[in-house]
């Protein structure tokens, strides 16, 4: 028993004193741990505090940088601010200066306007004096004359007036006269140059139309064939072509006669069949007339195209390509349409060309000139204006359509080719042997060319000669002088131009002869 308690007595005083040397060992370990801590405490903090002060030295470098480029960029906008306030203050003192200088000018000029004013004034005061006087003067003068030519004032005044009048009129003759040579000579010059040049570089063949075709048979006795059975035949024909057949004494011959040449020449192919055939009676007639007629419309057809390409005009309408092809059988005062058109197409295409315009547009502008002449005839209007409505039904072009209505100044020109198209249109029905004209048409467009001559004041006679290409006109002397005579040729052809139609030009020559008889007794 004893032994067990002091065995716990033991263990316990083992264990108390077990505790307190763990507890020695733990508070020195402890110690240890604490100086340690405190040691990589103090480490750290002096770390920290290098760091710190590092940091803070870069930050401070860098805010420094930062304040230093701030100060130039500041420095740097307050050096441009403080050029252009100098600049400033210099054009300020140099406008200062230009308005100081204005001003002694200004000033001055004032000073120099006072003056001028105060001369004016006294001139003005002198003059005033000094018209007064010559009013006076005047009327006294007046009064004198008066008295001495036996004339008041106002028929005096009239008379001066009269004078000058007339001798201003004869000045604005002379000089309208001297401007218009000038100007004539000068265009003249231009364009007989370049009408010239184009009718040399035009080679046309030019004919006559006529109104009959002449067949030849080969014997007399066809003509009986040809007549038929009481004329049977010959009526049958006559009747399916519109032609006038004459069978008369000329030996081998057959004359078709019609105004019509596509009337004409069908007829003139059926009887040369026929002929050839042998077979005339009506029915036969009927079918080769009508088949002969198929055959010149696909004719007329390749006729407009082959006169296309000649020409080199492209881009035109079927129907009018057709239209072209019947310029063949169409005839202008017996001068054949196609040849006319052709001729008119090639002079328009050079002109045009030597004044830098379209030439393809002023070739088919001259080609489809007359094209409303092959409309049929009981369309009714002028051919111009027909021929335009024509071309702007298939939308031609506008220069085209326009020419074509204004070659007979049916209406207003638009467009150089279209003047150019009217000149072409004259010299080719104006050369000599292109065209004839009927005797009652000569003769009254004769007689209306010395009517109006004849119209103007102070025409005493008229005579046209050179079968209409002239008309001389005899003045009255004592109505009209040298430089009015001048001015009535001038009227005299204008009036001629716009109210009359005629192939060429017409030359207006104006005669005044003064006469003095007297007597010795």
């Amino acid at each position: 028993m004893v032994v067990e308690l002091i065995h716990i007595i033991a263990l316990v005083v083992a264990l108390i004193i077990g505790f307190f040397i763990g507890w020695l060992i733990q508070t020195k370990v402890a110690a240890n741990t604490v100086k340690n801590a405190k040691e990589i405490a103090k480490k750290i903090a002096e770390d920290a505090e290098k760091e710190a002060k590092h940091l803070k030295r870069e930050k401070l470098l860098e805010v420094k940088d930062e304040w230093l480029k701030k100060k130039q960029e500041f420095d740097n906008e307050v050096n441009t601010k403080k050029q252009k306030i100098s600049n400033f203050e210099k054009q300020l003192e140099k406008r200062e200066e230009i308005l100081e200088k204005k001003i002694e000018v200004v000033t001055s000029k004032e000073k120099e306007i006072s003056q001028k004013e105060e001369s004016l004034n006294n001139i003005k005061k002198d003059v005033e004096r000094k018209n007064s006087e010559l009013d006076r003067l005047l009327l006294e003068q007046n009064l004198r004359l008066e008295k001495i030519a036996a004339l008041t004032a106002e028929e005096a005044k009239k008379m001066l007036m009269e004078n000058m009048i007339n001798e201003a009129k004869s000045d604005a003759s002379q000089m309208i006269r001297d401007i218009r040579d000038h100007a004539k000579a000068e265009a003249k010059k231009e364009a007989q140059k370049i009408i010239v040049q184009a009718i040399q570089r035009t080679a046309v063949d030019h004919s006559v139309e006529s109104t009959v075709s002449v067949v030849q048979i080969q014997n007399d006795d066809m003509k009986g064939r040809i007549i038929g059975r009481e004329g049977r035949n010959i009526r049958a024909f006559e009747s399916a072509t519109g032609v006038d057949v004459i069978v008369d004494d000329t030996p081998e011959a057959v004359i078709l006669s019609a105004f019509d040449q596509f009337r004409r020449e069908v007829a003139r192919i059926s009887l040369e069949r026929l002929i050839a055939d042998g077979r005339i009676h009506p029915a036969r007639i009927e079918e080769v007339v009508e088949k002969v007629q198929s055959e010149l419309e696909e004719e007329i057809m390749k006729e407009g195209e082959h006169t296309l390409i000649q020409l080199g005009v492209h881009g035109v309408h079927p129907e009018l390509t057709k239209a072209i092809g019947k310029m063949k059988y169409r005839s202008s005062y017996g001068q054949n349409l196609l040849q006319h058109s052709i001729e008119v197409s090639l002079l328009t295409g050079i002109m045009a060309a030597e004044l830098g315009f379209d030439t393809h547009v002023a070739k088919k502008a001259g080609l489809m000139h007359d094209i409303g002449k092959t409309l049929d005839r009981d369309v009714e209007g002028p051919h111009a204006l027909l021929g335009m409505e024509m071309t702007k039904k298939f939308k031609e072009h506008p220069i085209v359509i326009n020419a074509v209505g204004s070659h007979h100044e049916d209406i207003e020109m638009e467009h150089p080719i279209s003047a150019l198209v009217q000149a072409a249109d004259a010299i080719s029905g104006a050369r000599p042997g292109a065209r004839r004209e009927p005797l009652e048409s000569y003769v009254k467009r004769l007689e209306n060319l010395e009517n109006l001559a004849k119209s103007f004041e102070g025409v005493a006679k008229t005579y046209a000669i050179q079968a209409g290409r002239e008309v001389r006109v005899v003045v009255e002397p004592d109505k009209v002088d040298d430089d009015l005579s001048d001015r009535l040729s001038y009227d005299i052809a204008q009036k001629i131009q716009e109210e009359m139609e005629y192939p060429g030009q017409i030359k207006v020559t104006v005669i005044r002869e003064v006469r003095k008889i007297n007597y010795a007794k």
